[in-house]
């Protein structure tokens, strides 16, 4: 018995259950029989019960695991629990009993009493351990709700009356040392509006939230929608700022209202709660035809957008899926992510540079794609603005390679991913892009080939982007540095951008340029803002922000969109054809490029600059850049 108590986490509990099960079956024989008289003819059968009950039930309900949970926080699992592990120790005490009634061991015995003494066995063993969660749910007593001095009661209105905002609240009446004391839900569920949960009502949808906050006192709102879409994340953090009312987003209940949470302990801020706009829906079984069965290699696939693709073209069934880059780090942990994602796909890694021509022969000629996306770029602008001889080998010569070999081996379409920078270019790196952008779109012409080039801004949550920075800045405690008070740029979430090439690239026929629509441009500031705020706390107020000055090759507000050119919908609303582009002849364009290839060699940058800007309409190359600061 001592080994066996020793395993079972509340011996008391052990102790009340026999208590119990004698008390059970004294029951069952008194309200079976009604008077206490008659009890001595059948004496012999209630002491073999109550012995056969309290050696039989704690050693099932032991087994079933009764002793290993906490009540106070029982459910209607526990409930099932308690169901289950009762009606089998009375269905094993009935076999004992009617056992020994045949072996004649006792005489006089009324069968009855087991069903009552499973009927009493339900209400007692249950009824105490639900008992416990009751006093749970009270809370402690008044003297302990006032040792917690210096703290007053906090009026909350929670956002969400799901099963996230039930959990809150339920912690809220649960706990009153945390101070706090819901007044209400708002929900846009038509069906919870006037109802209540856990006795706190819905108050009306989240578009009444001033209504509602004028209406009453409110010291604190609480958002406990997990999935909450952006908009709903800065609306109401925008009202609280407004009224200077406390806003927490939803981390972990119990520390999300005790106020324990430190910003680097705030629940990851979804990227989708930047965006300024509805995200784009994306749908895979559209793109099947183009890559389904086919090869396909993605260069620069270690990257933040070169893995997307990969991901989303996995999903897509390719014959066989080429990951090309040049770092080994990044293709190594896109390789084990494509693997642990998808184990029945044909995954090659190939370690290689753009620029090593014979090295792309060798594995074009072995693997033969059929379809390349070439995201392979430097695309920092003020690294390149310091390395410009590097921008030119590497984001001119690498794409170059990269046609010839298309075009020698066949490739079926091949898809470069440009950036907004392109267009009327400042910087070296846009103006390289711009003339790799030439070097596919003449390549297309020429040859007649489905060579495409696809466009678009800023991407949300890449190694490189904004948003790591910030995410690091604000933890530290700030200050969140910022170029420019009026810096802004277009910005779309790596998913999305992804999608949208594949889309693009499925609809090409060659020679097309395509611009991503990606809404309406956002300020720097504004995003650090509401990250800041996103995070549950306040610019100026806990973090600081601070602007450092526009570097070299940066423009306040980039040209997604040039006046000069002429735009055309297609069939995807957020996709549009550029329907006139600047055109070099390829001999034009190839004593450019060779003459580049020459300056880059030789070292001299500055011949580089008066190049590209020859080269380029519009473009106004700056000066080479002296300074390297922090790399957005």
């Amino acid at each position: 018995m001592h080994i066996f108590s020793r395993k079972i986490r509340n011996r008391y509990l052990l102790l009340g259950d026999i208590f119990l099960t004698l008390i059970a079956v004294l029951a069952s024989y008194l309200v079976r029989l009604e008077v206490i008289a008659i009890f001595p003819t059948y004496q012999y059968s209630l002491l073999w019960m109550l012995g056969s009950a309290m050696l039989i039930k704690p050693l099932v309900y032991y087994f079933f695991g009764i002793y290993r949970h906490v009540w106070r926080y029982a459910s209607t699992r526990e409930l099932a629990l308690i169901f289950s592990a009762v009606t089998t120790a009375s269905m094993i005490l009935s076999a004992v009993m009617i056992g020994l009634r045949a072996a004649n061991t006792f005489f006089g015995f009324p069968r009855s009493t087991l069903v009552i003494d499973w009927l009493f066995s339900m209400g007692l063993i249950g009824g105490v351990r639900f008992i416990f969660r009751i006093m749970a749910e009270r809370g402690p007593s008044t003297a302990g709700r006032l040792s917690i001095p210096g703290l007053g009661r906090k009026w909350v209105l929670v956002i969400g009356a799901g099963d996230a905002g039930a959990m809150v609240v339920k912690e809220m009446l649960k706990n009153p040392q945390l101070n706090m004391k819901p007044i209400g839900f708002l929900d846009d569920d038509l069906s919870k509006q006037d109802s209540k949960i856990h006795g706190i009502p819905v108050l009306a949808p989240l578009d009444d939230i001033d209504q509602v906050l004028t209406k009453h006192h409110v010291d604190e709102v609480v958002v406990a929608i997990p999935s909450a879409s952006g908009r709903v994340v800065r609306k109401v953090t925008e009202v609280c700022r407004r009224r200077n009312i406390a806003f927490r987003p939803m981390p972990g209940i119990y520390e999300l209202l005790g106020g324990a949470v430190s910003v680097s302990r705030l629940r990851d801020v979804d990227i989708f709660d930047l965006l300024r706009r509805e995200p784009v829906t994306i749908v895979t079984e559209t793109l099947g035809e183009g890559l389904t069965d086919r090869v396909v290699m993605v260069t620069g696939a270690g990257g933040s957008i070169g893995q997307e693709l990969c991901r989303q073209i996995a999903q897509i069934n390719p014959r066989r899926l080429l990951i090309f880059g040049h770092g080994e780090n990044s293709i190594f942990s896109a390789l084990m992510d494509l693997k642990e994602r998808f184990p029945s796909l044909e995954i090659v890694p190939l370690i290689a540079d753009v620029r090593d021509k014979p090295r792309l022969e060798t594995i074009f000629n072995r693997w033969k794609p059929e379809v390349v996306f070439h995201t392979a770029a430097h695309k920092h602008v003020p690294l390149m603005e310091t390395n410009i001889e590097e921008a030119v080998t590497n984001n001119i010569i690498g794409t170059q390679n990269i046609v010839n070999c298309a075009l020698v081996h066949n490739v079926q379409r091949l898809v470069m991913i440009s950036t907004d920078k392109a267009i009327r270019p400042i910087s070296v790196m846009g103006a390289t892009k711009r003339i790799a952008e030439m070097l596919i779109l003449n390549a297309a012409h020429e040859y007649q080939r489905a060579f495409t080039v696809v466009r678009f801004g800023n991407v949300l949550g890449s190694r490189g982007s904004v948003v790591p920075r910030f995410k690091r800045q604000i933890a530290a405690g700030g200050p969140v540095t910022v170029t420019h008070p009026d810096m802004k740029r277009y910005f779309m979430t790596i998913p999305e951008a992804v999608h949208l090439v594949l889309q693009a690239s499925a609809m090409s026929t060659g020679g097309e340029s395509y611009i991503l629509d990606m809404g309406q441009p956002v300020r720097i500031v504004d995003l650090a803002e509401d990250l800041i705020r996103l995070s549950g706390l306040e610019p100026g107020r806990d973090i600081e922000i601070v602007f450092t000055g526009i570097r070299p090759g940066e423009k306040l507000t980039e040209d997604l969109w040039d006046a000069g050119f002429a735009y055309s919908p297609t069939d995807h609303p957020d996709i549009h054809r550029v329907d006139s582009e600047e055109v070099l002849s390829s001999a034009h364009l190839k004593d450019i490029v060779d003459q580049l290839v020459q300056f880059a060699q030789a070292g001299k940058p500055e011949a580089i600059l008066s190049l590209l800007g020859e080269a380029i309409p519009n473009a106004v190359i700056q000066s080479v850049g002296t300074t390297l600061e922090m790399v957005d």
